[in-house]
């Protein structure tokens, strides 16, 4: 499991990886701080070194730009995806705890700023379709744009959860995979919360593990 990073250096990495494709070098110390609102030099060397220590980049101290970010892909036609272990919950905004990897995809595959991954594990999601070990793709939606059979992450009274959207003539039904408890199943309503929708899913046909890099961007 790779170092968990800070909002902070979170952030950072982000800008030196965007700056980086867009100069083909990489931003100074005073750059880096210029852009955070960071006044003193040492703040912005200590948060480097802290992304150093944790495994995301190279530095070279003798240098102002010296700083090699590992596992970078530069191609402009990709984005920076969060790969999660569970579904995240989003009152947190999405925080780099449980994020397992960042995966580079090409920009057509994704709905863009505030999709993830997640990485099915054990049995979390049967009878959804998908298996321990798949890589779904989740991307933003709102109530109105879901369609029957869709699936849905859905923040419901204990947090985040996956179902099967079923259209009724009481609304629309939340399906978990499993017997509704009750006589009808759950029917989506203002206490609940629509984070988004699967719209892909990588599976490896041969049985072998989906291996990610805690570096990938």
């Amino acid at each position: 499991m790779p170092a968990v990073l800070t909002d902070t250096e979170r952030k950072i990495l982000d800008y030196m990886v965007h700056y980086l494709r867009a100069n083909t070098y990489q931003p100074s110390i005073r750059e880096i701080g210029e852009e955070f609102g960071i006044r003193s030099t040492k703040t912005v060397s200590e948060h480097l070194q802290a992304l150093a220590e944790k495994g995301y980049v190279e530095r070279d101290p003798s240098r102002s730009r010296g700083i090699r970010i590992l596992g970078v892909d530069l191609n402009p036609q990709t984005v920076s995806v969060p790969c999660f272990t569970a579904l995240p919950d989003d009152r947190t905004g999405f925080a780099s705890d449980g994020v397992e990897a960042y995966l580079s995809i090409d920009r057509r595959m994704t709905g863009g700023k505030g999709s993830y991954f997640v990485r099915a594990r054990g049995d979390a999601f049967a009878g959804m379709g998908i298996e321990a070990g798949d890589l779904f793709l989740v991307e933003p939606a709102i109530p109105g744009a879901l369609r029957d059979g869709d699936l849905a992450v859905v923040h419901v009274h204990d947090g985040p959860g996956l179902f099967r959207v079923r259209r009724m003539d009481s609304g629309l039904a939340l399906l978990n995979g499993r017997p509704p408890k009750g006589d009808s199943p759950l029917v989506l309503s203002e206490d609940h919360r629509v984070n988004g929708k699967v719209t892909a899913l990588y599976r490896r046909l041969d049985g072998a593990q989906v291996t990610t890099s805690p570096t990938a961007h």
